[in-house]
């Protein structure tokens, strides 16, 4: 009798939950109001931002070619100088005195080479009439020859003192930006070794960044391409993050990948005629990218992102349907889609946060703003 009540108690509860779920599955599910928006497919122009740095075209670190003592300094530290400007000057006695030397010993040299000419002409001819001895005359001719090679080393001695008088005054190589000093009146220097200051040129200077390898054909393109003044793929953006006033061209694209990195170093040139640009400044460059195929684009706010897979809801009749998506570069409010959609169709931008699969909808209007241009 127990087992009979406890039996029939089963097949009641069996009975009252088939029943409950067959009136869930009965229930209708509500409609929900959602926005809308159809997929387009646009040329998309967007630029992509690399860290760069500024590189000045020349730059030169100023060593003396003579040793001795600092006896003048021309210029004030990070003064805009001039080529051939006198910026140093190495104390000069020593280098005068060895000049006015080596001038006084040519002057020497070229006496006794007239007076050995003089002797060999004048032996010459007495030798012609056997009035002098034959060793005699060849002596002659022996003390012309030394006293030429000895004219010959006193120049080359007058050109190595002169030389040196002139290194020891220091002058710019080129127009450009000179450093602070790194010696003083009175400081001791030693030829090739101290370091004197480093100067720069100003304008234009060079902007260096790093691409990776595979962007290296569109890069070889904008290099071969032929760009005027007002070429804005290139623009420079300063570390306050406001745009420099002048666009950029690209130079040159260095000689090799580096096998560490997997990166390339390209070269742009901007103008610099405020002096704005400084060498070592890190700014970030911006390179307009034009994409000559049209790119399926969507609202951002439409694109749904779990466990880095994204996804939308489809309209298709009347009803919402997920699907997966691949996803490209952001464009303001926009992004390119890759793959998983298709010109025409109906996603929706608003409402769908608590949709399912296969819910029903009604779009009502939206006054979103979509805006594709960077």
């Amino acid at each position: 009798m127990k087992r009979q009540i406890i039996l029939l108690s089963f097949l009641i509860i069996i009975s009252l939950m088939f029943s409950a779920c067959k009136n869930n599955s009965q229930l209708k599910i509500p409609t929900a109001q959602v926005k809308s928006f159809q997929v387009i497919s646009r040329k998309a122009s967007y630029y992509n931002d690399y860290p760069a740095s500024v590189v000045a075209l020349n730059q030169v670190e100023l060593r003396s070619e003579v040793s001795g003592y600092i006896s003048g300094v021309d210029f004030k530290d990070g003064q805009i100088v001039k080529k051939g400007m006198k910026l140093y000057t190495i104390d000069q006695q020593q280098y005068k005195a060895a000049y006015e030397k080596a001038i006084a010993d040519l002057n020497v040299a070229k006496a006794n080479l007239l007076k050995a000419q003089q002797d060999a002409e004048r032996y010459s001819q007495l030798a012609k009439k056997d009035a002098v001895a034959r060793q005699i005359y060849e002596h002659s001719k022996t003390d012309l020859e030394a006293a030429a090679m000895q004219v010959s080393s006193s120049e080359d001695n007058v050109k190595q003192v002169e030389t040196n008088l002139l290194y020891s005054v220091i002058k710019a190589p080129f127009d450009g930006t000179i450093g602070i000093s790194s010696v003083k009146l009175g400081s001791s220097v030693i030829s090739g070794q101290t370091l004197l200051n480093t100067i720069s040129s100003n304008d234009p200077v060079a902007v260096d960044f790093s691409i990776d390898e595979n962007q290296i054909p569109m890069f070889t393109e904008l290099l071969n391409k032929k760009s005027s003044n007002n070429d804005s793929t290139f623009t420079l953006i300063l570390p306050d993050n406001s745009v420099y006033a002048f666009y950029g061209k690209i130079s040159l694209m260095d000689r090799a990948v580096d096998p560490l990195t997997g990166t390339i170093t390209i070269r742009l040139i901007f103008p610099n005629p405020k002096n704005l640009l400084k060498p070592g400044l890190t700014c970030n460059v911006r390179v307009l990218s034009n994409n000559n195929t049209n790119s399926i684009l969507i609202p951002f706010e439409a694109v749904t992102e779990q466990m880095g897979e994204y996804s939308v809801f489809k309209i298709i009749n009347n009803k919402a349907h997920q699907q997966r998506i691949e996803i490209g570069r952001t464009i303001n409010n926009m992004v390119i889609v890759k793959s998983g959609l298709n010109v025409g169709e109906t996603i929706i931008t608003e409402g769908f946060q608590t949709l399912r699969d296969n819910s029903p909808v009604i779009v009502i209007p939206s006054s979103s703003n979509h805006n594709i241009k960077n």
